[in-house]
């Protein structure tokens, strides 16, 4: 209870910057409604207080006076924390990550967070000494909140904070991360090293540059497909077990809205169900599972369309995806139910309509 406590008060700040990202023009505005509440709120300090979180904390260094991090958080007198802030249209980048280092260095933290708002990048100094480490060994995204890394959170806050158990655990989560990284630039394009040790392992005869390109072909198709059956696993498991589509009966015609299709309409229809169309409603899920439970939330494949809808029924549906022409179209729809399309140019485009899309299913909610 406590964990869904904090996920809950970490889905309140995610809603809250949903809503006002696009109206925060400054830094200080970015401070003021989105990072002095994740400090106080999801950490749990007192950033009322200036003998716990000092902001614009001097941080002199040899060669130039006056330099200010924007806050420190501090413990019996010492500096624990040290922040950094952006505004949050603006994105987190290597000379960002040099001015916290500068800060870190002339310092006795051994935590420094980056961030704009939106995104949280934690740094520690695992590779020399007070010197802060180039890359974060933990980030935290409020608009793609990752459960798995809330208990990681949590040792940063007040009542939990521990630099030795942090630090111990830091290392592993630093290469875990970079790890993870790797493996997905790998799905999104597979190297011509690892489709040699794919090709290595399961080709007996002599690997030519045409079987090499065959097998690079075949690698990203398998994995396409390993990602789909996941994908597919996870979301049977979430709901607890693959639910038959629902006939129309004769007392009730079919609702216009959404085209109805079984698995047999399907299969003499010749519709398809591609995996990018899966992919899209993966992405759908996980922006609207904030304010409607995943078990409620399903897909209805048709000729003209993808169909995205809550409870498995025509009248509610959350958005349609068109993906059967070269130019990809999400369908949006406003309280009435008139749908809109628009175009977008990668399935990652969905996210920038989250807000919309929350909307939509908050009509939904019983």
């Amino acid at each position: 209870m406590e964990n869904m406590d904090f996920v809950e008060r970490m889905q309140t700040i995610a809603k809250k910057i949903s809503t006002l990202k696009d109206s925060i023009q400054t830094e200080e505005a970015t401070k003021n409604a989105f990072i002095m509440p994740f400090l106080g709120n999801i950490l749990g300090y007192d950033v009322f207080d200036p003998t716990e979180v000092v902001p614009e904390y001097t941080a002199d260094i040899a060669s130039k006076k006056g330099e200010k991090v924007d806050y420190a958080i501090m413990k019996d007198g010492e500096v624990q924390i040290l922040v950094e802030c952006k505004k949050c249209s603006e994105p987190l980048l290597e000379i960002h990550q040099a001015q916290l280092g500068r800060y870190f260095h002339v310092t006795n933290s051994r935590i420094g967070i980056l961030t704009n708002g939106i995104l949280y990048q934690f740094f520690t100094d695992l590779d020399k000494p007070n010197v802060m480490d180039s890359r974060p060994f933990l980030e935290i995204n409020m608009l793609d909140i990752n459960e798995a890394m809330v208990p990681e959170l949590k040792k940063m806050t007040k009542s939990a904070f521990n630099i030795d158990a942090i630090i111990s655990t830091a290392g592993e989560l630093k290469y875990l991360n970079q790890i993870k990284k790797i493996i997905t630039s790998l799905f999104a394009s597979p190297t011509e090293e690892f489709v040699k040790s794919i090709a290595a392992q399961v080709y007996e005869g002599i690997k030519t540059a045409k079987v090499l390109d065959q097998f690079m072909e075949l690698t990203k198709r398998a994995m396409n497909e390993f990602m789909k059956e996941q994908l597919t696993v996870r979301f049977e498991n979430a709901i607890g077990t693959t639910l038959p589509q629902p006939k129309p009966t004769s007392s009730a015609p079919a609702d216009p809205l959404i085209e109805e299709s079984s698995p047999d309409d399907k299969k003499d229809s010749g519709i398809m169900t591609t995996d990018e169309e899966l992919e899209g409603f993966h992405i759908v899920k996980a922006i609207i599972r904030k304010e409607m439970p995943v078990h409620r939330i399903f897909h209805r494949d048709t000729k003209s369309y993808f169909g995205i809808l809550i409870d498995d029924n025509n009248r509610k549906p959350v958005c349609r995806l068109h993906f059967n022409t070269a130019q990809k179209y999400i369908e949006l729809f406003d309280a009435e139910k008139v749908g809109t399309r628009v175009a977008i140019a990668t399935i990652d485009e969905i996210y920038n309509h989250s807000e919309q899309l929350l909307n939509t299913v908050l009509m939904y909610r019983e």
